[in-house]
């Protein structure tokens, strides 16, 4: 049997309204404008408000989505969440996502691999629908990481922001679609990036809460080293098993997590920066959606055109990474 093509067919995205400055941290924290940017690239951020989880962030970045691929809800079959801060850990972001849209003939299922999350997400989808399993599937980065953040942890939380991005994946012309995906992990690494308290291993209890487990650790400079070396990498591999050059490729569309592994990644593939779209200093890292958001605000300004050759690279706590060559397809 023929395997059909999968591709994006619709785009949207979603920000909170409320936006913290680099100014706005220095009322918080010991740091200032300067050290962040010239260390991040960072500016600003959106912040979600006490009222927005999660699912409030998905849902309006799903109806952009579903507006731009010109279908409804009722017509999606599966929705992916790829979120490391669910509104709960069960149900699932996706379910109250699948319940609030209106996608009654929909599965619905999180996913969790951190900022890698929404690559992983496509790849799952494309499964589908080459397969001819399921016709559309709408696939979310979201995230509301200001909320796992320690505001006393200056190395931590200047780096982060809240949003969500969304696309709907269906079949598109031969010619067109997600090509080719790689897909990794190194578990033991695990301990650079991650929330110690909140699960079974150790659940959220005084004792936690007095140590401040309960929020987001890391060790930047190892998170940097992984970072640079693997996003170069899998943008490498993706593209030697499309049996496509990097200088054919017109977009890339890398995590955006520091200005610095951005440029250090672009120094290893020797491409200029002008081939990135890099929209970090205004929103600072955005775990899984920090590549949808990137990807619908470059289809937006016109940056990403019907049959151009784009990647997408990202990688995340897990350790996780992974890339996919597109076609673009809208």
């Amino acid at each position: 049997m023929k395997l059909k093509s999968a591709g994006i067919i619709g785009i949207g995205s979603y920000l909170p309204e409320k936006i913290m400055t680099n100014k706005d941290l220095e009322q918080i924290v010991d740091t200032n404008d300067e050290w962040i940017r010239t260390r991040t690239g960072i500016e600003k951020r959106r912040i979600a408000t006490t009222q927005e989880a999660t699912s409030d962030l998905s849902l309006e970045a799903s109806k952009k989505a579903l507006e731009s691929a010109n279908i409804q809800a009722e017509d999606l079959d599966l929705v992916i969440v790829a979120t490391i801060t669910p509104d709960m850990s069960f149900p699932s972001t996706a379910c109250i996502v699948q319940d609030k849209l209106g996608a009654k003939n929909a599965g619905a299922f999180d996913l969790t691999a951190a900022c890698s999350g929404f690559i992983y997400g496509i790849s799952i989808a494309k499964q589908f629908v080459e397969a001819g399993v399921y016709k559309n599937i709408l696939v979310v980065g979201a995230e509301t990481m200001t909320k796992i953040l320690d505001w006393k942890d200056r190395n931590t939380c200047v780096l982060f922001g809240d949003g969500a991005g969304a696309v709907v994946i269906s079949t598109v012309e031969e010619d067109e679609g997600i090509k080719n995906v790689t897909l990794g992990s190194d578990g033991s690494g695990g301990s650079v990036l991650n929330k110690p308290a909140g699960g079974s291993r150790m659940p959220v209890t005084h004792e936690a809460l007095e140590n401040r487990m309960n929020y987001l650790k890391m060790d930047g400079s190892e998170v940097f080293k992984f970072a640079v070396r693997k996003m170069a990498a899998e943008t490498k591999k993706v593209l030697e098993e499309a049996n496509v050059d990097i200088e054919d490729i017109d977009m890339i569309i890398p995590h955006q997590a520091n200005i610095r592994i951005i440029e250090g990644a672009a120094k290893r593939l020797k491409v200029g920066l002008d081939k990135m779209h890099i929209n970090l200093n205004e929103y600072g890292n955005m775990s899984a959606a920090s590549i949808p958001v990137a990807l619908d605000e470059a289809y937006r300004k016109g940056k990403i055109k019907k049959k151009d050759k784009i990647v997408l690279v990202g990688f995340g706590a897990g350790l996780t990474w992974g890339a996919s060559y597109i076609k673009w397809s809208i």
